[in-house]
């Protein structure tokens, strides 16, 4: 994706351009979003679809398995979300984009990753969550 248009294929620009369709505050509405997300809401899609076609023909599993309880995972996505918003990017964005381009601040990022999730972990271990 980089070599093709200079653009980094991370997943939380690619979901912040899709809210551009539906949110209207001026975040949403920058030129970036709104010049490339015909492209990217493609691009996304094909990533679920990706998704789908595996689970269909390969999986063993099923569509969604877990034993994680529905709360776990709202209270979870809230919470990444808001790191996302608070790190301007996601881990993949940071982690493997970021870093492959030689950024300080993708390499910065990751490292604070990791510490808070070791961190997070060993709380929530602690609590027996």
């Amino acid at each position: 994706m980089y070599i093709i248009t200079g653009t980094h294929a991370t997943q939380s620009t690619f979901f912040t351009s899709t809210l551009s369709y539906f949110v209207k505050q001026p975040f949403f509405q920058r030129r970036t979003y709104l010049d490339s997300r015909e492209w990217r809401l493609f691009f996304a899609s094909g990533v679920i679809l990706g998704a789908l076609i595996y689970t269909v023909t390969v999986s063993t599993e099923g569509f969604f398995v877990s034993s994680v309880s529905l709360w776990k995972f709202i209270v979870g996505g809230l919470l990444v979300g808001f790191g996302t918003r608070l790190s301007s990017g996601c881990t993949s964005g940071h982690g493997i984009s970021g870093i492959a381009s030689l950024s300080k601040t993708s390499l910065y990022a990751v490292i604070t990753f990791i510490i808070v999730g070791i961190i997070t972990a060993n709380i929530l271990g602690a609590l027996g969550l």
